[in-house]
């Protein structure tokens, strides 16, 4: 079997994690209750950094590259942000659907910045526990 096709622990953590992350940012557009307009907000934009990288850690699960990794996440997830500040007619289609809504964002807020930040830091601290636990089940 091949080193990308192999499911190795990591890759088992990996993947319950993202089990986890998923359902946790979509619920986070519907959840009402206490903190609702902050959950709304900005707790999807945690969960969202936190979900790429560990989908890219999947794909590269390389853990020299985990600093790359949610460098790289946290500059496109700012270049998309920076992108909300221009309503094009091509991307308009686009951010009308659910799954555009959640890929591209609808609205720039600066506040995002600031709670991507915060997803890159966890996702970086989570890429890191899940290499060690990788390491630690070999």
């Amino acid at each position: 079997m091949t080193k990308l096709l192999k499911i190795t622990p990591q890759r088992w953590f990996i993947i319950l994690s993202l089990l986890i992350i998923t359902p946790l940012g979509i619920f986070s557009k519907y959840y009402s209750g206490l903190g609702e307009k902050w959950v709304h907000d900005y707790s999807g934009d945690i969960l969202y950094e936190i979900f790429w990288c560990l989908l890219i850690f999947f794909i590269i699960p390389n853990p020299q590259a985990i600093t790359r990794i949610t460098l790289g996440v946290f500059s496109v997830t700012c270049a998309i942000e920076l992108l909300q500040l221009w309503q094009t007619p091509i991307l308009a289609p686009i951010r009308a659907s659910l799954i555009g809504k959640f890929l591209l964002g609808t609205t720039f807020v600066w506040w995002d910045f600031l709670y991507y930040a915060i997803g890159s830091v966890l996702g970086w601290l989570w890429l890191r526990q899940i290499s060690q636990f990788g390491k630690l089940i070999r």
